[in-house]
């Protein structure tokens, strides 16, 4: 029978070569060049969008999913590169007075809205004067814009590249305009699923072309295991994976990308405690004793199984340049006491043995715990405080609280005789500006206009002394992870956590489920 088969014609080794380097290269073309259509599907914990900039809450985590979806709708004046440049946006040029009070910004001609109307000096400050915070004007004069500080602001650049300093136009009615790369083509729906969705078109006016991707679809409330469940099996495209879910997210060999630490959580304690919480003579005051008794380490490494780091300062290492140092301090505090005797040692030793609940007549109530942080994690770290604080000698109750009550105590210090659990997700590339920005929010200190250096050293002792009055204790910092699907090709984000999906192209048409809502 093998006679029978028919014989190949020879082939030179050349020939085999050459279609071996033609079948690789052409391979690899199609793998590797950017192609244009397709749908990406973005699911998301929160189960609303504020795409509102002007009204987002300072610090607030829910923005964090507001605000990525804003990035592709709307842009920014400047933008920061990986390498820690600022490159041109909307505006093209820029320049400032020897005091960095006064600003001038030169608009880049023929940007258009996604309406097809074009850009204007007007709309670009109109929308800077909501945005920015302070003592400041705003006005347009031609191409260019002027915006004029109370104060010397030579971090600027930094703020307007960054956070929710995004450029519009508000209309009479309906959504603000962008000029980005995106526009809202639907408004979100709410089916008996429960799942609400956007659903953003590629804009054709776009100043920097037009996106890979002809739409992105983004599905609100979805919980995080169904997120997981969704992306493997290629429902979704970019998800968010939970900390709890990251370590199986890894054995299972998906696709993660992290960010730097951007969501710090931390512990607020009362200003004034009641005379029941008050510290006795000698003794350290509250928040100096829960400082000591919480522990950061387990939190971060066993309780958040090392998706967390411990935190030791306001901002984060990757965005003062000098968070190390009170990490260093915290793990060996003698510097710090090297002016303390050994009488107010003794003092502090006892107060960590008597509690510091119980008043001299008897026993007062638990101190409350309001866990003004959202979701389950919030409530876990909270427990743990709880824990730590009872080994000290310290009585806390933990009450979680609504997502009514946590809007309406935003603006509010912790209780009088009580603690909160707070978090900040970080968004400003300005030190000064998200010091400014926390102190602000939590009260940490007297309200005012006027604006400290922002050099590093001054920042620093800034800080420092914020951090020695223990209104606010700092625990743990986490990175945000993001699930990707294996057609999702040129994922680019910052690493500060912001989106780039005007980046992003899909290798292969997406293709819809059976059933799924266009």
């Amino acid at each position: 029978m093998s006679g029978n088969r028919p014989i190949a014609r020879p082939v030179a080794a050349a020939g085999w070569l050459m279609l071996l380097v033609v079948f690789f290269c052409g391979s690899a073309t199609a793998s590797t060049t950017p192609r244009y259509g397709g749908t990406l599907t973005v699911e998301l914990r929160e189960s609303a969008l504020n795409l509102d900039p002007a009204k987002w809450r300072p610090g607030a985590p829910e923005n964090a999913a507001s605000l990525q979806v804003a990035a592709a709708i709307f842009d920014r004046l400047l933008t920061l590169d990986r390498f820690g440049r600022f490159q041109p946006a909307l505006a093209t040029d820029w320049s400032h007075d020897a005091s960095s009070r006064r600003w001038q910004f030169v608009l880049r001609p023929g940007v258009q809205f996604s309406d097809g109307s074009p850009l204007t000096a007007s709309d670009v400050a109109g929308a800077l004067e909501e945005l920015l915070v302070g003592t400041v004007a705003v006005k347009a004069e031609g191409s260019r814009v002027v915006v004029q500080l109370a104060a010397s602001t030579p971090d600027l650049l930094e703020q307007l590249a960054s956070g929710r300093n995004f450029i519009y136009r508000r209309t009479a009615e309906g959504p603000l305009l962008g000029t980005g790369p995106f526009l809202l083509s639907d408004l979100p729906a709410a089916p008996a699923t429960g799942v609400a969705r956007y659903r953003l078109a590629a804009s054709e006016h776009c100043w920097a072309g037009r996106p890979f991707l002809d739409e992105i679809q983004v599905n609100l409330g979805v919980p995080p295991l169904r997120q997981l469940f969704d992306l493997q099996l290629g429902k979704a495209d970019i998800v968010e994976i939970s900390p709890d879910l990251v370590r199986r997210a890894v054995q299972e060999n998906l696709r993660l990308w992290a960010s730097d630490p951007v969501l710090l959580y931390a512990l607020q304690v009362g200003a004034e405690p009641g005379p029941a919480q008050r510290s006795a003579p000698g003794r350290p005051h509250l928040g100096e004793a829960l400082s000591q008794a919480v522990d950061r380490a387990t939190m971060a490494n066993v309780l958040l199984q090392k998706q967390a780091e411990p935190a030791a300062s306001f901002l984060p290492q990757w965005l003062s340049g000098y968070a190390f140092v009170f990490a260093l301090e915290k793990e060996d505090p003698r510097p710090r006491e090297s002016g303390v005797d050994s009488a107010a040692k003794s003092s502090a030793a006892e107060a960590r043995s008597a509690p510091a609940g119980v008043a001299q007549d008897g026993v007062a109530p638990p101190l409350r715990l309001r866990v003004d942080a959202g979701g389950d994690l919030a409530k876990l770290i909270a427990e743990r405080v709880a824990i730590n604080a009872r080994q000290a000698g310290i009585t806390v109750q933990v009450v979680q609280t609504s997502p009514q009550a946590r809007a309406a105590n935003s603006a509010r210090s912790a209780d009088t005789a009580g603690l909160r659990l707070v978090a900040w997700r970080y968004s400003s590339l300005s030190q000064r500006a998200e010091l400014d920005a926390m102190t602000a929010a939590w009260q940490l200190e007297p309200a005012s206009d006027e604006k400290g250096p922002a050099d590093a050293e001054a920042l620093y002792a800034r800080e420092d002394r914020l951090l020695a009055a223990r209104t606010l204790i700092p625990l743990v910092v986490m990175s945000e992870h993001v699930g990707i699907g294996s057609a999702v090709r040129d994922w680019m984000p910052e690493r500060w956590g912001e989106w780039h999906l005007a980046d992003v192209w899909l290798e292969e048409p997406h293709p819809v489920a059976a059933g799924a809502p266009r």
